[in-house]
C-alpha cells in the first residue's frame, strides 16, 4: 500500500476529496482485475509506458495522478516503465510513495529527436525481488560479413538481471520507434526484427544467474522481452518479428484486449526466449482500465480549471497526459519450485 499520508497536505479541500474518492474506487477494482501479491509463491510482473513522465507537455501531474499511479503499480513486484523523460523526479517521487523497500534502476537520457530524451526503468520491490548487477543498454552489432551499419534503435533496449524465489531472469525492455500511425512502419519493423535477433542470437551471453565456475557459462534463466513494441495487431509481420525469433507470448496474454486507451491496438508486449525455467505461468493476465475509476469521461467538469493551464486538448486527451495513453500489462508466475526439485531427487 503506497503511503498516504500526503493526502493531508492536498491544500485544495476538492481536490484533495476528489483524490480520496478515486483511490476508494481504484483500490476494490484493482484487488478483484488482479491477484493479490504473495510473498514467495508468485511474482507479478508488469510492463507500463506512462506517457510523457513526466515532461510537462501540458502541465506537470500535480499529486492526485501520482498516488493514483502509485496505487496501480504497488500491486505489482516488478515493473517495466517507459518514457520516462529526462528528470528522475517522477521516478523518484513514486518511490517515496510506494516506500523504502521499493528500488529502481534507470537508463541514461537517450538523446537525438526520434529518442525524445527518455529514460527507461525497472521498478521493484526488494522484499521479493532482488537486483543480480546485470544492467545494459543494448547496441546492436554489425553482422559478420555485413559492409552496411546495422540499424540502431531510436531508444537503446535496457536489459537487467533479477532473481524471485527460485527464478533468475533477465529482462529487456523496449520502447520502439512509433513513426508513422500505420500497421507497419518500416523502421519500426527494421527496430523490431534487429532487436529480436540480436537478443536471441545473444540469449546465452544475456544471462543474471550467477557463475559458479570460471570455465562454465552461467545456469540458463528466463530470458523476457517486454515494453512497448507500437504493434498494431498481434497478426502484423511486426509481431511475427518476434516469434520467428523464438521468443513466445504466454498464452493467456494473447486473448486479451488491447493495451492502448481504446483497447485496439496491441501495443505492449510480454514474450519470453523459446522456455521457462523455475518460473511457470498460472494464468493469470491481462491489461488494467484505470479509466473506469478515475479521469472517467464523466469527471470532465470537474477537471476545467486544471485543463486551463494548457487548453487545447480534449479531455479523453488532456488526461492521458494525467495518466497514460498506455494501460499496464501484466502476468502472473509461479517462482516456487521446491516440490518439483525435491521430487527430482527421488
Amino acid at each position: 500500500m503506497p503511503y498516504y499520508a500526503g493526502l493531508k497536505q492536498i491544500a485544495d479541500a476538492v481536490v484533495r476529496k476528489r483524490t480520496v474518492d478515486g483511490l476508494r474506487r481504484l483500490r476494490p477494482a484493482l484487488a478483484t482485475a488482479i491477484p493479490a501479491r504473495t510473498a514467495t509463491d508468485t511474482l507479478l510482473l508488469a510492463t507500463w509506458n506512462i506517457r510523457e513522465f513526466d515532461s510537462g507537455k501540458y502541465g506537470f501531474r500535480s499529486d492526485e495522478p501520482y498516488y493514483y499511479i502509485a496505487e496501480i503499480l504497488s500491486r505489482f513486484d516488478l515493473i517495466a516503465i517507459q518514457e520516462i523523460r529526462d528528470g528522475l523526479y517522477p521516478i523518484q517521487k513514486l518511490q517515496k510513495l510506494l516506500g523504502s523497500w521499493w528500488d529502481f534502476i534507470v537508463t541514461d537520457v537517450t538523446l537525438g529527436s526520434s529518442g525524445n530524451s527518455e529514460r527507461m526503468a525497472y521498478l521493484f520491490d526488494r522484499r521479493k525481488v532482488s537486483f543480480t548487477g546485470l544492467a545494459a543498454e543494448l547496441v546492436l552489432p554489425k553482422d559478420n560479413g555485413s559492409k552496411s551499419e546495422p540499424v540502431q534503435m531510436a531508444r537503446s533496449p535496457y536489459i537487467a538481471g533479477f532473481r524471485a524465489g527460485w527464478a533468475y531472469l533477465t529482462l529487456a525492455t523496449v520502447h520502439i520507434y512509433y513513426g508513422k500511425g500505420i500497421a507497419v512502419d518500416p523502421r519500426r519493423l527494421a527496430e523490431i526484427t534487429a532487436f529480436s535477433k540480436t537478443i536471441a542470437k545473444y540469449a546465452g551471453k544475456l544471462s543474471g544467474a550467477p557463475q559458479y565456475k570460471p570455465d562454465e557459462p552461467p545456469a540458463p534463466d528466463n530470458l523476457i522481452m517486454l515494453g512497448d513494441f507500437n504493434i498494431f495487431n498481434r497478426s502484423d509481420v511486426t509481431m511475427q518479428a518476434i516469434t520467428n525469433a523464438g521468443f513466445v507470448v504466454p498464452d493467456q496474454l494473447q486473448d486479451i484486449a488491447g493495451s492502448n486507451v481504446d483497447k485496439n491496438k496491441h501495443y505492449d508486449q510480454i514474450a519470453y526466449f523459446k522456455r521457462l525455467a523455475r518460473l511457470k505461468p498460472t494464468g493469470k493476465a491481462g491489461v488494467f482500465d484505470f479509466y473506469e475509476q478515475v479521469y472517467r469521461l464523466g469527471d470532465e467538469a470537474d477537471y476545467a480549471k486544471e485543463r486551463q493551464i494548457k487548453p487545447g486538448r480534449s479531455f479523453k486527451d488532456w488526461r492521458t497526459y494525467r495518466m497514460s495513453d498506455h494501460l499496464p500489462m501484466w502476468i502472473e508466475f509461479g517462482i516456487d519450485d521446491g516440490d518439483a526439485y525435491l521430487e527430482s531427487l527421488g
